[in-house]
């Protein structure tokens, strides 16, 4: 008897039978209800001709990043048109390694098997994460770095926010793309100014987009450090952007870098929204590189305007000391004056009271009394010259005096007046090694920085 090769088995199905049991049963438990999804993308694939984009959803260990969960995933139609939205609204490309919350159908296919069909994805929870970062870079730069990082409520306090600016802002390190319009905004705006500043202007140019690309820029605050030149400051700028291409300046080792640079940093990066970390770690923050070109500008005219204001002010003080010499002056001639009419006046009446006398003793009298006359008429002269040889020796020591009081007589001598921020300095107790001083001789005014202060036994101008 012939066994048959396979032999028969009425409890046996067709695999599509078996499959198409399995989407009745999903169907039936799944049906056309939504899940919101978080997971990783991988996998990714987009097919612009039929506008379909093909992925898997995974869900990793976070100790061990092991698989917990994978599926495939698809979307097209009106989830293209959602993805593209997304993409648009956080500057983020639906790409691989990326974590989303998504809306999803579960779905399946005999033919193709187990999958989640994407019906739309959740803007908000890729910007939170972006902004949890954000938050989870600036506590670890306040955690790691207190000595030159600290927040005061809502307000954070670097070393290079500190630093005071120079009363002008003249030569400048500029970090920013060579093909950037918003260095070419910048550098308009500065050479343009409509008060004749002049700048000096070094290019350090680098990539500043992609959050990739952090370390470049971090070498470039890193090299004009190194160039030990005598920046004013440091302009660090971009044009604008998707909140994503600005994900660069929340970086933790470039924010740590500008909150501890030497040189006051000036961000310009073009953003209209919320500040960048670098914006907080900075000196002075502006929207724009064009705004930042103005801050540098009205800084310099500020300090122009406190100068013209300093001098105005020297006019009118000259002014005022002139004329009340002038009236101390006028007020001794005045008095010189009504004494000399005083004593012409006694003596006046002396020589008639003689008068009288003469007259009742003819002789005798007229006889002493010329005697007498002569006498006081010589000792008058006399008098009179020493009185008035007297009171010219002291009016010309008055006027020598004054003279002498003047500050540029004081200033011809050779000695100087010495200011500080515009106020004269009597004392170099305030006076530090590095600060800047205007020093007032004679016919000039001379701009100098301390390099070192001593002290002397004061003895020299001892007479």
């Amino acid at each position: 008897m012939a066994v048959p090769l396979y032999p028969s088995n009425p409890a046996s199905i067709k695999l599509s039978e078996l499959t198409g049991q399995i989407q009745q049963a999903i169907d039936g438990v799944f049906g056309q209800r939504t899940f919101w999804v978080i997971a990783d993308v991988t996998n990714y694939t987009y097919k612009p001709q039929s506008n379909y984009h093909y992925f898997e959803l995974v869900e990793k260990e976070k100790s061990s990043n092991r698989i917990l969960a994978k599926i495939a995933g698809r979307a097209w139609g009106n989830a293209s048109v959602n993805i593209a939205n997304f993409e648009q609204a956080t500057g983020q490309k639906f790409k691989n390694d990326i974590n989303v919350l998504v809306q999803v159908t579960v779905q399946y296919n005999p033919a193709f098997g187990l999958q989640l069909n994407l019906i739309d994805i959740d803007t908000n929870f890729t910007l939170g994460l972006f902004e949890q970062q954000r938050k989870d870079t600036l506590e670890r730069l306040v955690r790691e770095n207190p000595e030159f990082i600290q927040k005061r409520g809502e307000q954070y306090f670097t070393k290079n926010s500190g630093l005071q600016l120079n009363k002008v802002l003249q030569h400048i390190a500029v970090i920013s793309s060579d093909t950037s319009a918003g260095y070419m905004d910048f550098k308009h705006t500065l050479e343009n100014n409509s008060f004749g500043y002049n700048f000096i202007i070094d290019n350090y140019f680098t990539l500043v987009q992609g959050d990739v690309n952090a370390k470049q820029i971090l070498n470039k605050i890193i090299e004009v450090y190194q160039s030990a030149k005598a920046y004013d400051a440091v302009v660090i700028i971009r044009g604008g952007g998707s909140q994503t291409d600005f994900l660069i300046f929340d970086n933790y080792d470039l924010s740590r870098a500008i909150a501890k640079f030497p040189i006051p940093v000036i961000t310009g990066i073009g953003h209209q929204k919320n500040e960048t970390i670098a914006d907080l770690m900075a000196h002075t923050s502006t929207k724009t590189p064009t705004k930042a070109a103005e801050l540098i500008i009205a800084h310099n005219r500020a300090f122009e305007e406190s100068v013209l204001s300093i001098q105005k002010m020297m006019l009118i003080k000259t002014y005022q000391m002139i004329n009340h010499h002038k009236d101390r002056l006028n007020h001794l001639n005045q008095i010189t004056i009504n004494t000399t009419r005083n004593l012409l006046h006694e003596h006046h009446r002396s020589i008639l009271n003689l008068s009288g006398l003469i007259l009742t003793n003819p002789k005798i009298i007229i006889s002493n009394r010329r005697k007498d006359l002569s006498n006081l008429n010589s000792n008058l002269q006399s008098y009179s010259r020493m009185y008035f040889a007297n009171k010219r020796g002291y009016i010309g020591h008055f006027q020598s005096l004054v003279k002498l009081m003047s500050p540029q007589s004081i200033l011809n001598k050779g000695f100087a007046i010495i200011k500080i921020d515009g106020k004269i300095v009597s004392n170099a107790d305030g006076v530090e090694a590095g600060q800047e001083l205007t020093v007032r001789l004679a016919t000039t005014e001379i701009k100098t920085t301390v390099k070192s202060k001593s002290r002397y036994n004061g003895n020299e101008f001892n007479i």
